[in-house]
């Protein structure tokens, strides 16, 4: 049985247990309430990249740092969070002719509505914005997000949306249970900022606070890199297929009537008001001290060169058809990860390796290579579930000689907090690196959503220099001051009892079942793990 989509994962969403009395209390708030249904005589026009990245600000300075390696494109890695929202925010300014922007998450708090605001007055400079939105987290902002589009130079379309609207969190749920709840469970997970043609931002982070460490309490470790060069014409070319598809549909057909000029006019107010009072946050004002901003919006940040391609699910994907089980994405991953020869670093916060995975992994480490594995502690996931699902593959890759680490949470037992990387509490993350040469980092999670049900978009790179970024960017997660150690008493004995290891205070600790979790996640890990489907995690 398929989980409803507002039930799956939606960092920093939990999974609810859906009881025949929750179902008839939907039900009974949906009549009262009623719902508005999607308006399918839209007008959908055909829209484009725009095209002479090198005529902008931005593509000339990347192309001057570039001319050295022509046919090379340039990259950065982003493991800070405040890093990864002041390089949007340039991007932003900088932007001269088009933003195009696609996320399966858009929170409407403070980071999240700060980056659109950049967006927006770069709108009102004649820049065109362009803003492809996962419908999982819309529910209930139809208005809101159709007085952004009432706004000269700026559209947003809604990625394979629920048919009713009206209830927030509610109407989906009903949709999902009235409707084609396959279709529904299966969502858009790409994460895209492209500006001018000339610069794309690709990875894990959703545009939201969590994501950018100024959520205080619940942030993610998270990664995405920055790219210049010619492979963001290909990031802007799996926008283009997105946008155009039929699965993306404008917001104004969410709505009864569009939004008034004035309307418009009084959101940017306040869009405005909100800006001025963040200016006069800690947060911002290490972001001003900041020279990575006019690095940006100049040319001259430092970049890598190399050769890379992006990777992505196509938009039919959703449609599920027998021909092709496996997006190009996961089909890709696979191999580039089979010939690895002496080293494979593994980062995926939800990570769920299914049978073939288990076959792949530890045949290679059977031949020597080397294999480790970042993820989530049970303490530290945002999402039982998908940590049970791992759970039950965890012994064999241990017997196998896949080393495992797990990330511990931020705030200890004794109260203390310690900062893991750039952000707390949760891995969000996602990379892989083969033989400290080949990088693939993006959107996709190892596990069977990304796989089978999401659509994903990467970058892979043949870079020595990222590759040693990223293997000790791991190297320092990894450590036992910041991730646990599961390990077998009797090595390479898959029933045996499991053990962890961990630091505290410069000494060494054993744990004998999932350290730091409570006995209440223990228990929610362990009946999600016996009643969610594997495929569904």
């Amino acid at each position: 049985m398929a989980l409803p989509p507002m039930l799956m994962r939606a960092a920093p969403r939990q999974l609810l247990p859906l009881t025949t009395g929750r179902r008839l209390a939907i039900l009974l708030a949906l009549v009262v309430a009623g719902c508005a249904a999607v308006r399918h005589d839209v007008p959908r026009p055909l829209s484009h990249v725009i095209d002479d990245a090198q005529q902008t600000a931005l593509g000339r300075g990347f192309a001057a740092q570039l001319a050295a390696t022509p046919g090379q494109s340039g990259f950065r890695l982003l493991p800070s969070g405040q890093e990864a929202f002041l390089i949007r925010a340039a991007l932003a300014e900088a932007a001269q002719r088009s933003l195009d922007l696609q996320y399966h998450i858009v929170a409407p708090d403070v980071t999240g509505t700060l980056l659109l605001y950049r967006a927006l007055r770069a709108a009102q400079r004649g820049v065109r914005v362009r803003l492809l939105i996962d419908d999982l987290d819309v529910a209930g902002r139809d208005e809101q997000l159709a007085t952004l589009a009432a706004l000269p130079h700026v559209q947003v379309r809604v990625f394979n949306p629920y048919p009713r609207r009206g209830v927030p969190g509610w109407s989906p749920l009903f949709d999902y249970l009235i409707s084609d709840g396959k279709r529904l469970n299966q969502r858009m997970h790409n994460k895209l900022w492209i500006a001018d043609n000339a610069a794309a931002l690709i990875g894990g982070r959703n545009l939201g606070d969590p994501y950018f460490n100024a959520d205080g309490q619940n942030n993610f470790a998270d990664l995405d890199v920055l790219a210049a060069g010619p492979v963001v014409a290909q990031a802007s070319r799996s926008f283009d297929e997105y946008w155009n598809s039929e699965w993306a549909v404008p917001i104004e057909a969410f709505v009864a009537a569009p939004a008034s000029p004035a309307q418009a006019e009084q959101l940017m107010a306040e869009l405005t008001a909100r800006a001025g009072a963040f200016r006069d946050t800690e947060y911002a004002r290490a972001l001003r001290a900041s020279p990575l901003g006019q690095m940006v919006r100049n040319g001259s940040i430092a970049l890598i060169a190399a050769d890379a391609k992006v990777i992505y699910d196509r938009p039919d994907k959703l449609d599920d058809s027998p021909a092709a089980p496996l997006g190009p994405l996961i089909t890709t991953l696979r191999e580039t990860i089979g010939p690895a020869q002496h080293r494979l670093t593994l980062v995926s916060p939800y990570f769920v390796p299914h049978e073939r995975g288990i076959d792949l992994l530890c045949g290679l480490a059977r031949r020597g290579v080397r294999v480790r594995v970042l993820t989530n502690s049970l303490a530290s996931t945002d999402v039982a579930a998908v940590h049970a699902g791992y759970a039950r593959y965890r012994p064999r890759l241990l017997a196998c000689g896949v080393a495992l680490f797990e990330l511990r949470p931020s705030v200890l037992g004794s109260g203390k907090v310690r900062r893991v990387l750039s952000s707390g509490v949760s891995l969000h993350a996602k990379a892989i690196v083969v033989d400290g040469r080949s990088v693939v980092i993006g959107s996709m999670n190892l596990d069977p959503r990304s796989r089978s049900l999401n659509t994903e978009v990467a970058v892979s790179i043949s870079s020595e220099a990222l590759a040693q970024q990223l293997d000790a960017w791991f190297d320092e997660a990894a450590s036992l001051d910041r991730s646990f150690q599961p390990a077998l008493s009797e090595p390479g004995n898959p029933a045996a009892a499991l053990v962890w290891a961990g630091r505290d205070d410069d000494l060494i600790e054993s744990y004998t079942s999932e350290p730091l979790a409570s006995w209440w996640q223990r228990l929610v890990a362990g009946l999600l793990g016996l009643l969610v489907p594997e495929e569904q995690l």
